[in-house]
């Protein structure tokens, strides 16, 4: 083998361009690039790596020193890389697949599933309880029927078709017309016996004429509308369906005398005129001493709305 410190002897060197240089070869100037080829006294020529045959490159490489600089331009035989890159496949380890069994059979066989059929039959019995108050049935007949396994689910929804079973009521005691009816204590005549003998006497059930009743005087003003939240859903649809006089500058005569009362939860607002509205929100125009102001209020904040007269 070559020695680092001291120059190869003379060889042939065959190059890739086909030509063959004699000399030897200096191992202390090897590096990445090439090495040094001595071709005669005080001459010498610098050889890449990439210019040397296979042949001399594997020679090279014989050398511990100089066989990373000459690895890379070694060419690997396809039956060497093959067995370089070949992939050794191991089939990975694969669980025991449990027995086929019937689905009842498999929760039962698992303390999860057991767990699962105790809570779905304890939920069968409490919803039998909760059917039986409903339709007014016997709760230890429901809750019996549902208990018993493969008729509980049954039996409930059963029992939630039937029609509530009503109580009867307790009637009231009735007077027979034949019956006769005692005189009060004192009684002797007839006019005692007939109340409805005395002179402007009149049955508390008898028919009145509409006439006889005094008529009550209509008030001037209009009634309130109230709108609340939960009965009416307060968008813009609302407020241009239902307060459409309320967005012009010219009030008409029937809705000039209107206020419109807002309550939210910023607080109560009158105003007489909605001046703009948007998607979520409108602008209230409310009267602030001798000036007046735009309040915003957001819909979602709106809990009452009154429709009332001024007057009121």
């Amino acid at each position: 083998m070559w020695g680092w410190l001291a120059t190869a002897a003379g060889a042939d060197f065959k190059l890739t361009t086909g030509e063959t240089l004699t000399g030897e070869a200096v191992l202390p100037t090897a590096n990445d690039q090439g090495i040094q080829i001595k071709v005669g006294e005080g001459q010498y020529q610098k050889v890449a790596w990439g210019s040397f045959s296979q042949e001399d490159l594997k020679n090279f490489a014989k050398n511990a020193k100089i066989e990373p600089f000459v690895q890379p331009f070694i060419e690997v035989d396809p039956e060497a890389k093959i067995k370089r890159t070949e992939v050794d496949l191991k089939d990975p380890p694969r669980l025991a697949q449990p027995a086929r069994r019937s689905l009842l059979a498999a929760m039962f066989s698992s303390s999860l599933g057991f767990s699962l059929l105790l809570l779905v039959y304890a939920a069968n019995i409490y919803a039998a309880y909760e059917v039986s108050i409903f339709r007014a049935q016997p709760p230890a007949l429901v809750c019996g029927l549902a208990a018993i396994p493969g008729l509980g689910f049954l039996a409930t929804i059963a029992f939630l078709s039937m029609p509530t079973k009503v109580k009867p009521t307790e009637a009231a005691e009735q007077v027979p017309t034949d019956a006769p009816v005692a005189p009060p204590a004192g009684a002797t005549g007839e006019e005692d016996l007939n109340p409805m003998h005395a002179n402007g006497a009149v049955h508390p059930t008898a028919l009145k004429l509409a006439a006889s009743e005094p008529e009550k005087p209509k008030s001037a003003t209009p009634e309130t509308v109230v709108f609340q939240r939960g009965q009416y859903t307060f968008n813009r649809r609302f407020f241009e369906t239902r307060f459409a006089g309320f967005f012009g500058v010219v009030r008409r005569d029937a809705e000039k005398d209107l206020l419109l009362v807002v309550k939210s939860s910023r607080g109560e607002y009158t105003s007489q005129r909605i001046s703009r509205i948007a998607a979520n929100d409108l602008h209230l125009q409310i009267q602030r001493g001798h000036a007046t102001e735009e309040v915003l209020v957001p819909f979602q904040e709106i809990q009452e709305i009154r429709l009332k007269h001024k007057d009121s």
